[in-house]
């Protein structure tokens, strides 16, 4: 897991900065919304926090784990873009985003992606989702 300082701008893009806005989700803080909970797993992506991103997957999708810490090489995460995001109904819902990164070196790379939520006793989970060509 990565250190982050709680003052910079989140990863997630939100300037006002980690404490106030994916450190307490990441903490087990409920997600308000699909697209806070989106924009937290994208966080818990940059700062290596497998430990969340397994716990705000749906049971019935999620893997036995993601392996992160042994990803070769590594991801730079370069920035998140929420293009859309779709309140179905009470407890589903649906985000549409562009997450870009860097592999080594190499050109940066852009992951597009509509993810579909679904909320139980009151908190969002990430079900799946639709890679965008």
């Amino acid at each position: 897991m990565k250190s982050i300082d709680t003052m910079t701008p989140c990863p997630c893009g939100n300037d006002a900065g980690y404490a106030a806005c994916c450190g307490p989700l990441h903490d087990g803080k409920p997600a308000e919304s699909a697209e806070q909970l989106m924009r937290s797993r994208y966080s818990a992506y940059v700062l290596l926090r497998e430990d969340y991103l397994l716990a705000s997957w749906h049971a019935d999708t999620r893997p036995a784990s993601l392996r992160l810490s042994a990803q070769q090489p590594a991801p730079t995460w370069l920035g998140l873009d929420i293009r859309q995001h779709r309140v179905i109904d009470s407890d589903h819902a649906t985000v549409e985003f562009v997450a870009r990164y860097r592999l080594g070196g190499g050109r940066a790379q852009r992951q597009h992606e509509t993810s579909r939520f679904v909320r139980e006793n009151d908190r969002w989970f990430y079900r799946d989702g639709e890679i965008k060509a």
